[in-house]
């Protein structure tokens, strides 16, 4: 799947930089892909969302659900995000977000300490 203008995340970007959104855009069973496809082109959806320098960081369809797509947003950009899905999702996905940061690194130090700590 084309991700139009977004960029794919990039791996040097901080996570103080930004914080992780997971959108899940869930089809409107009442219609066909056809014609949820039809409202995503009326609507310009894809030219809107992502805005252009929002980062993907995953996009995928899940069956019987829709799609889940996470996006690297800095926080003064929240705004903007949620402005493309009102504007343009909305009559072809019912839409839930959930917004997170990054504790990867977080807790592999605190795994490294523990492992420390027991030797």
């Amino acid at each position: 799947m084309a991700v139009g203008s977004a960029q794919m995340a990039k791996p040097g970007a901080s996570p103080a930089d930004y914080i992780l959104l997971t959108i899940f855009l869930k089809h409107d069973q009442s219609k066909t892909l056809g014609e949820i496809n039809q409202e995503l082109a009326r609507s310009g959806f894809w030219r809107a969302f992502p805005p252009p320098g929002i980062d993907v960081d995953s996009w995928y369809v899940v069956m019987g659900l829709g799609q889940v797509v996470t996006l690297r947003v800095p926080p003064s950009r929240l705004r903007e995000v949620n402005l493309a899905i009102e504007k343009t999702a909305w009559k072809a996905f019912r839409t839930e977000f959930y917004p997170a940061y990054d504790y990867k690194d977080i807790a592999k130090s605190q795994r490294e300490k523990e492992a420390q700590k027991n030797k």
